[in-house]
This record gives C-alpha cells, sequence and structure tokens, in this order.
C-alpha cells in the first residue's frame, strides 16, 4: 500500500508540472499614444543620433556631470527614508510570494502524542482496564490541495506580478529620489545666485540712499527724492530677507531628501558653478515609456489582475486535497518502536461547488479589477507621454527665453546707468532712475530662474524618459 501512496504522488506531480492553468492569456496592450513626439515651433528635432545616448542607456552618475551633486546623490540612495521604504516593500512582497509558491507543496509535520485516560466502569466490559494509555508517533502530510485546475498557480501568479510591480515601484521611487535631489540641487544655486543679486542692490541702494541724504542735508535733493530712495532701500532689505529665507529652506528640504544633514562643501556657490547634465535622445515613445519603471509596474498589476481571474475560474471546479499519515502506537511508551506497531492512513476529499454566490460575485470583481488595471496601465502611459511632449516643449524654447532675457537686462542695465547719470546732472527726476532700477532687478532675476528651470529641465527630461534607475 505504501508503494501505491508513492507511485499515486508521482502521478500529480507529473500532472502538476504539465497542467496549465485557467487564466486568460495575457497580449500586451497597444500603446495608447502617437508613434512619434508631438513636432511644431515648441518642440526641438528629436533625431536619434548614436553620439547621443537615451536616458535608459545612461547611468544618473554619467549624466550628472557635477562632482559635489554626484556625491550628494550616493548619500541619499544610502540614507533617504523613503527609497528605505521602498526597498522593504519589495521585501515584504517577495516574502509574500514565496508564501504563496509554498502553497504548491505539501506540508509534512511530525507529530508525538501521549495520552492516559480512566473511563468509567459503565462503559467499559467485564476485565478490561479502567485506566488506558496510548503513545504516538506520525509523519504525514495534513490537508494537501491537489491543484488540478490551477487556482494555487494562478494565485502564486498573481503574487509573482505584485511582487515585480514593487520592485519596479522602487525603481521609480529611486528615479524620483535622484530627480528630486537634483531639482532643489539647483534651486539651491539659483536662490543663492538670487541672494547674491538681492544683497548687491541693497548695497547700490543704501549708497544712492547716502548720497540723496547728503544732497538732501544740503538742499539739492527733495524730500520726495529721499523718500523715494528709501523705498528702493526697504524693497531690497525684503528681498534679501525673502531670499535668505528661501535658502535655508531649500537647504531643510535637500537635507530630508538626502537623509542627513548635508556638508557646507557640497551646497553649490550659485547657478554659474553648476556643471549642466549631458544631453539625452528622446528616441521613440513606444520605445522608451515602456521600459519607465512605473508604466512596467502597472502592467505587471495588470498581470496580476489576469492570474487573479484564472484563480477565480478554477473556484469553479472540485478541490481534492489528500491527507496521509505514516506512523506508530503503542499502548507502552517502551514498546512504541516494537514489531506490529505501525499504522498509517491515506484519505481523499473532493469539494465541488453546487450553489455558492459567492463564486460568482468574486469572479465578477476579478474581471473588474482587469479593466481598471488595464485603465490605469493605460492612464500611466498617456501620463508618461504629456511629461515628456512637456519637457520637450520647455527644452525646445527656454534657449530662446535666455537670450531675450538676457537681451533685456543688459538693456535695462543700460537704462539703468543713464536715468542714474541723468538724475546725477540734474537733468531728469529720481523717479526715472526708480523705475529702471525695478526693472533691472526684476529682469536680473528672471534670467536667473530661466537659467535654473533649463537644467531643471534637462533632470525632468530624463527621468521622465526611464533614467536613473541603476
Amino acid at each position: 500500500m505504501n508503494r501505491q501512496i508513492f507511485y499515486w504522488l508521482i502521478i500529480i506531480a507529473i500532472f502538476l508540472i504539465t497542467s496549465c492553468t485557467l487564466s486568460p492569456r495575457y497580449t500586451q496592450p497597444k500603446a495608447p499614444i502617437p508613434e512619434n513626439w508631438p513636432k511644431g515651433e515648441a518642440y526641438p528635432e528629436t533625431k536619434t543620433t548614436p553620439e547621443v545616448p537615451k536616458a535608459p542607456e545612461l547611468k544618473w552618475s554619467e549624466f550628472f556631470t557635477d562632482e559635489k551633486l554626484q556625491k550628494l546623490i550616493v548619500n541619499a540612495l544610502d540614507n533617504n527614508r523613503d527609497l528605505r521604504l521602498a526597498a522593504l516593500n519589495v521585501e515584504r512582497a517577495r516574502a509574500l510570494y514565496k508564501v504563496q509558491r509554498a502553497e504548491l507543496f505539501p506540508t509534512i509535520n511530525a507529530s508525538g502524542n501521549a495520552n492516559k485516560q480512566k473511563t468509567s466502569r459503565d462503559f467499559i466490559h467485564p476485565g478490561e482496564p479502567r485506566i488506558t494509555e496510548r503513545y504516538e508517533v506520525n509523519l504525514g502530510i495534513t490537508s494537501w490541495e491537489v491543484d488540478f485546475f490551477g487556482r494555487l498557480r494562478s494565485l502564486k501568479k498573481k503574487a509573482l506580478e505584485e511582487y515585480l510591480s514593487t520592485e519596479e515601484a522602487r525603481r521609480s521611487t529611486q528615479i524620483l529620489l535622484i530627480s528630486e535631489i537634483a531639482t532643489t540641487y539647483l534651486t539651491l544655486a539659483a536662490d543663492r545666485e538670487s541672494l547674491e543679486i538681492a544683497r548687491s542692490t541693497l548695497e547700490t541702494q543704501q549708497s544712492v540712499y547716502n548720497l540723496i541724504q547728503k544732497q538732501y542735508q544740503s538742499g539739492i535733493a527733495t524730500k520726495l527724492d529721499l523718500r523715494r530712495a528709501q523705498t528702493q532701500v526697504d524693497a531690497a532689505r525684503q528681498e534679501l530677507a525673502r531670499y535668505t529665507q528661501l535658502v535655508a529652506q531649500d537647504q531643510n528640504a535637500l537635507n530630508l531628501l538626502a537623509g542627513s544633514p548635508v556638508s557646507e562643501e557640497l551646497l553649490p556657490i550659485n547657478l554659474s558653478s553648476v556643471k549642466p547634465p549631458r544631453e539625452i535622445s528622446p528616441g521613440l515613445p513606444s520605445e522608451v515609456l515602456l521600459l519607465r519603471p512605473d508604466i512596467m509596474a502597472a502592467e505587471h498589476q495588470l498581470k496580476a489582475a489576469y492570474a487573479y481571474i484564472g484563480a477565480a475560474r478554477a473556484a469553479f471546479f472540485p478541490r481534492i486535497s489528500l491527507t496521509s499519515l505514516l506512523g506508530t502506537a503503542s499502548d507502552e511508551l517502551s514498546g512504541l518502536f516494537s514489531h506490529g506497531t505501525g499504522t498509517w492512513s491515506f484519505s481523499r476529499q473532493i469539494v465541488t461547488p453546487i450553489f455558492d454566490t459567492r463564486t460568482w460575485a468574486a469572479y465578477r470583481v476579478s474581471q473588474a479589477e482587469r479593466e481598471i488595471a488595464l485603465a490605469q496601465y493605460e492612464k500611466a502611459i498617456q501620463t508618461a507621454f504629456r511629461e515628456v511632449a512637456d519637457a520637450l516643449s520647455i527644452k525646445g524654447t527656454i534657449d530662446q527665453q535666455i537670450v531675450a532675457q538676457e537681451s533685456l537686462v543688459e538693456a535695462n542695465s543700460e537704462t539703468y546707468k543713464l536715468a542714474k547719470s541723468r538724475y546725477t546732472t540734474g537733468i531728469d527726476s529720481y523717479l526715472s532712475v526708480l523705475d529702471a532700477q525695478r526693472s533691472l532687478y526684476s529682469a536680473q532675476q528672471a534670467l536667473v530662474t530661466l537659467r535654473q528651470i533649463k537644467l531643471a529641465n534637462q533632470v525632468r527630461l530624463y527621468a521622465v524618459l526611464g533614467g536613473g534607475s541603476e
């Protein structure tokens, strides 16, 4: 009989290996985006050249050329708590997958029992002892479900896809972290440069105010000119305090992203001191976007929904479980392993659903989850396409904006010099100097902002194209 059980186990194992599940066959949905990136005046040429690498092909350490920024990213990858949580979620998903996979294999347990009891005289035959003892040791399989219809394998497939989705989510978190660090680093550099402009402007306005105050005391300048000069000094002080605050907040944000306080030697002096990232090629939408970790995570969730349908379908079919036991039993502990005390048992159980509305409801839920996962997958692709298109539109127009703004700064600077000279010689009022100075300050700050936008957009384009996961 033991040999028959062994043969049955071999047959079942072969059947489990060669059988298939009831999950619908998965085919990758067509990407709901155009074949090419948008074209027009706002977009640059997107020709692919061998000299310009694509974002997924370029490691973040190769894309970012600034050494301080590279060291900062390394520290953040080691200490950032969001990335650490993402890694722990991967470990958790991996463990859950192993738990679900273990359901396919039988569980073998060893047990030992010792029982001693006294029975009432009314329940025994004359001459039988009232006190009985029983000792036994068993080794067996407890309720092993034979996965004929692939329910357990579908659940294992679902757990595997969820684990792979979590791994892709970790990669997506890393891309987001690197992008956030670089953007915050550039913002800090821009705010420090703006702080320098605000400090220089305050010094200039203070010197002008001191000059007008002397002229006012001598009766040359009017009180109106003095008050107008004072408003410029007060406005410059306010701007200096504002950018001092922004720089401090930028450093706080950088410390949080890095996971530890960032040393001053790793911080940028100003925007001009930052080395720009490398140029990258956007490639083709379907080639690049489908490799983005967040889109791959959404696709794994879609595959998991397909597997869940297989498990829901298998619930309509019978469940077969086996239980076997091999051991020894005796009424004396010393005779537990004596000849003739061996025992065994083998049982089969088949449970067939007849009427259970929950099964149909669960099947409808699995179909709805597949449609939800499909919509989320398609939305992720469309969102990624929009993100890249927006970054490309900025890339195609930002240089023109910077050139125009540089010309505006130069013109305002010359205007300010002329207005100041005319006021000094008494040709014009101080109001023209005031307007010229305001225009110059605004143009200088706007130029810093545009330069920061250009560098930050290069970082964003790299991130939205899927770069930075390795």
